[in-house]
């Protein structure tokens, strides 16, 4: 039986993957809609952030003999948390992580931090399209909060993300609500229509649509500043299904857990 950290749209494509493959597995999200796309797989699921303590009830309940994580490049702590688990389980952890591509331009600068992201826009100013969700957008709100400044918000279109909007500051007009993933003609269509300067993103690779915000970017001669992936520690790490699978080989996978 497997703990699945899932999230992310190749991440369900990997347990649906594995679990054609026979191997049974119970899949961790936070989100509901998150939730709703495994259900529509047909991947019983656990819906909401773990601690510690949670996730090892919760490995220990269905059995668990693996960990297998997928989850977000930028998901740090739940990483963390899973490692942390496996080794108090004494039981084995898997790194699955989507590939990123080494960007190189001179119109891109490079950041390990959020808050860095935020000063280095701060310098430069203008029209800033913000394209790294919700969670930290107080850090941006908090910095860039200037009249020269016009800073637009991209993001997906919940309700916990526009009430974090109005409680921040942030006008509707400068809000775009919208569910990815973007093509690069949207990209360069939304960075015409609000006039934008300047980029946000972070480095969640292809399968996140970065190359797509990037290169429509580049293109059209605008700034960028990318925020790097957390550097974690997770050992060994892989970047296909079938890597995945041939790792699983001498893990049991005998039935699935009922609920």
């Amino acid at each position: 039986m497997i703990l699945f950290l899932a999230g992310t749209s190749d991440a369900r494509e990997l347990a649906v993957f594995l679990q054609e493959n026979g191997y049974g597995l119970l899949a961790t999200v936070v989100t509901q809609s998150a939730a709703d796309s495994l259900q529509e797989s047909g991947i019983k699921h656990h819906v909401g952030r773990l601690t510690h303590e949670e996730m090892v009830q919760l490995a220990a309940k269905i059995g668990a003999e693996v960990i297998v994580d997928a989850s977000h490049p930028f998901a740090e702590e739940a990483s963390k948390t899973a490692m942390e688990t496996a080794k108090t389980m004494e039981i084995p952890y898997i790194r699955f992580e989507r590939k990123s591509r080494d960007f190189e331009h001179e119109l891109i600068t490079k950041v390990d931090t959020y808050e860095q992201a935020a000063l280095e826009a701060k310098k430069r100013g203008g029209t800033i399209m913000l394209t790294t969700g919700s969670k930290t957008l107080a850090t941006f709100t908090k910095h860039l909060e200037d009249p020269d400044i016009k800073l637009y918000a991209r993001m997906l279109p919940n309700v916990e993300n526009m009430e974090k909007c109005a409680n921040l500051g942030i006008p509707q007009k400068n809000i775009i609500a919208m569910q990815g993933p973007f093509s690069k003609q949207l990209n360069h269509a939304l960075y015409k229509q609000y006039g934008v300067t300047l980029m946000i993103t972070k480095e969640s690779g292809k399968v996140g649509s970065m190359d797509e915000k990037m290169e429509a970017a580049i293109e059209q001669q605008i700034e960028v500043i990318l925020i790097r992936r957390p550097r974690i520690d997770y050992g060994k790490k892989y970047s296909s299904n079938e890597e995945i699978l041939e790792q699983l080989q001498g893990v049991s996978n005998n039935g699935q857990y009922q609920f």
